[in-house]
């Protein structure tokens, strides 16, 4: 594994319902959560989520009963996805900095909007996921969730579970105790 002093730690929010999407309707982000982990400490900065506008769909009852977004929000607030990835590029120096995210989830939404919309990839070949690094390294040595990789380091579980800015320092967390795990072999 390439060390680095910093890692960004993405976690995605998208549109979702309970069961079928409704005819013309898809899956879509709807929150990039950010942060930064700082490799040799465990600090964790420059923590925000970034709403963004969902162009083909909307934000359902049962999305917002697990997310706590609600289509007011990204329609007040949200930007488009294009403008949301720039923010990362510019603010986040993503392009240059190894990144992480809880499974592949993350990775193939980002690839496959950038994609959709004709945007330009804003990240780094250089991704860790940290399910699968989570997996590797502790002892139940299975694939888990967030919320219980989280219980079994008996790490607090900080701010909304499904809101891409709490997720994101979240992952960081655990990210952080898997490194400690790694550079001790």
């Amino acid at each position: 594994m390439k060390t680095t002093d910093t890692i960004l730690v993405i976690d995605l929010e998208a549109t979702c319902w309970d069961g079928r999407p409704p005819r013309g309707q898809e899956n879509e982000i709807i929150e990039i959560g950010i942060c930064i982990l700082d490799t040799k400490t465990g600090e964790i900065s420059k923590n925000e989520g970034i709403l963004v506008q969902p162009q083909y769909s909307r934000v359902s009852p049962f999305c917002t009963e697990l997310t706590s977004i609600t289509q007011e929000m990204l329609d007040e607030d949200g930007i488009l996805l294009e403008d949301a990835l720039d923010i990362l590029r510019t603010d986040y120096d993503s392009e240059n900095l190894t990144w992480a995210s809880y499974g592949n989830y993350d990775l193939n939404m980002l690839q496959s909007q950038a994609r959709k919309f004709r945007i330009d990839y804003p990240l780094n070949d250089e991704h860790i996921n940290v399910k699968t690094l989570f997996a590797q390294l502790h002892p139940i040595r299975k694939s888990v969730g967030m919320d219980r990789a989280l219980k079994e380091l008996k790490f607090p579980l900080e701010g909304t579970h499904h809101r891409g800015v709490d997720d994101a320092k979240n992952i960081a967390k655990i990210l952080f105790w898997c490194l400690n795990q790694y550079n001790r072999k």
